[in-house]
């Protein structure tokens, strides 16, 4: 069974990032074929990028293809704290990414085991291996205290 905690723990620490700087405290890594190597690293930064596609994992991506030249990021896998939104789960199987590690479910806003079911769709061309709950309670945590702190 693969360890995915250290690398959950690269995703927390940019989400504590994003708290720090008042975004949404999402974070994600994305890992080369082999499997350790991250070729891409980013936190949500919609507010400060003013860009609203400036979700965590489309900026991670973003970088990964830059990294190695090729928008295709074939046996990657990608980290995230948060469940994937829909424009997301478009942007990984745009990509073909081969994994998705992600901690804290979305009931509202997520598109992979909530929402639309993004993966499962007969529409979505690219099906990738999904684990859920890494880290989760960590995950959850700190959107908690970041949606309390904005109602203050």
């Amino acid at each position: 069974m693969i360890d995915h905690t250290p690398f959950m723990s690269q995703a927390m620490t940019l989400a504590q990032a994003a708290f720090d700087s008042n975004e949404v405290p999402v974070g994600a890594i994305v890992l080369a074929a082999d499997g350790k190597t991250v070729i891409g690293a980013a936190h949500n930064a919609p507010l400060s990028a003013n860009d609203p596609t400036a979700h965590a994992e489309i900026l991670a991506i973003r970088q990964a293809a830059q990294t190695l030249g090729n928008y295709r990021l074939v046996d990657c896998t990608l980290y995230v704290t948060l469940e994937p939104c829909t424009m997301c789960a478009g942007a990984i199987a745009n990509a073909r990414i081969k994994y998705l590690v992600y901690g804290a479910a979305d009931a509202k806003g997520g598109a992979v085991k909530n929402g639309v079911q993004f993966f499962e769709q007969p529409s979505c061309h690219h099906k990738i291996n999904v684990t859920d709950n890494i880290m989760a309670e960590a995950s959850s945590q700190l959107l908690r205290k970041f949606f309390q702190n904005r109602r203050k």
